[in-house]
This record gives C-alpha cells, sequence and structure tokens, in this order.
C-alpha cells in the first residue's frame, strides 16, 4: 500500500509522480504535476488576480446558464492524457493542473474529482511568480492535449491574449485585446467580454 504523504519535504522534487501518488498528497501548500514533475503554485493570489477572475466568473457564468457547458475555478483539478496512451488509470496520468478558470463541454470528462481530458476554453491569469510557467509549459500543455482556446490575462498590463487551436493542433494568436477593448469568445461566439469591466479595481 502507498503512503500517504504528509509534508512536500517528504517528496524528491526531481522524481517522476503519476496521478495516483498525487491522491496521496495531504500537505498545505498547492501544487501542480505537469509531465510527471511537481511545480509549486505561487502562493494566495493577489486581490488584483482574484478580482479579474471573479469578474471573468461572473460574466461567463451568465452566458453558461442554461447550457451544457460547466464552469470550474480554481482549486479544480484538471487531468490531461498523454495521447500515447489515451488511459484514465491514474497511475497513467502524469499531469494536473489547476487553471483559474476552465470550461469544459463533454460531460462524460467530469467526475467527482475534476475533469480528465481537456476542457474547452482556460484562462489562466499571471502572477509575477508564474509567468514563465504560464507563458512557456502551460502554453505547450493545453496545446498538446487540444484545449480549443486559451486565454492568457496579464493584469499588470491590461492586456488579454486570445489563442485558438488551429486545423494542425498548433495555437493561433487570434489577437491580443486592450483595457477597452469588446472581443469574444472564439468557440462561444456570442460570449462577449468588455475588458474595461475585467480590469477595473
Amino acid at each position: 500500500m502507498s503512503k500517504i504523504i504528509k509534508s512536500l519535504a517528504e517528496l524528491d522534487l526531481s522524481a517522476t509522480y503519476s496521478y495516483a501518488d498525487y491522491l496521496l498528497w495531504y500537505f498545505e501548500e498547492r501544487v501542480e504535476l505537469i509531465k510527471g514533475h511537481i511545480f509549486q503554485m505561487s502562493p494566495a493570489p493577489s486581490r488584483r488576480h482574484q478580482n479579474i477572475s471573479g469578474s471573468l466568473h461572473i460574466k461567463m457564468g451568465i452566458y453558461l446558464l442554461e447550457k451544457k457547458c460547466k464552469l470550474y475555478s480554481a482549486p479544480f483539478d484538471v487531468r490531461l492524457l498523454d495521447k500515447s496512451k489515451s488511459s484514465k488509470a491514474n497511475e497513467e496520468i502524469y499531469t494536473v493542473v489547476q487553471p483559474d478558470l476552465c470550461i469544459i463541454c463533454d460531460p462524460s470528462k467530469l467526475d467527482d474529482r475534476g475533469c480528465i481530458g481537456a476542457p474547452d476554453l482556460i484562462v489562466e491569469i499571471l502572477s509575477p511568480g508564474n509567468s514563465k510557467k504560464e507563458m512557456k509549459i502551460k502554453y505547450q500543455l493545453y496545446e498538446e492535449a487540444g484545449v480549443k482556446e486559451y486565454w492568457i490575462v496579464f493584469p499588470s498590463e491590461y492586456v488579454l491574449q486570445q489563442f485558438v487551436l488551429n486545423e494542425n493542433g498548433k495555437y493561433e494568436l487570434k489577437n491580443s485585446y486592450s483595457e477597452d477593448e469588446i472581443f469574444s469568445a472564439h468557440i462561444f461566439p456570442d460570449l462577449t467580454v468588455n475588458l474595461e469591466e475585467i480590469f477595473q479595481d
């Protein structure tokens, strides 16, 4: 029987872990598992980060009322599958992330522990300590997993970048929007977002 881990210090940060291991971790620190490697998440998000997240959540949540798609905010585990294996066994899953916001339209991807498989849309709101991770590692991760649309929010620059998966399975930058612009989600064309409302303090 595998051992329950109660302290992050008990883990070897250079080792490779699976979702089965992740389920045995009972410590305070929030971590993500990316291709088997542990990534420590930043401390509690700033007030500005939470304002942006909350405003987007309200806007997207109202739009999704009476639709089959579901909206979730962090902490919410999203298990991304290795396409070469496509197994749903806990021992075969090596990536568990907690996007700031995500929309899932396929109910078969949802279970009591979160989402298994790629969400349709993911939003990440950058913090000073996680910009490199979101911009590089997660960009590639979400592209590989087949997340159809990915928004990256830059709170200090008042900018939102919208990436859309093309027919070749690669992200294309649809546009960069500034704080005074209104844009539409690509996969939900009638979902419009006024960034002036989102970025206001």
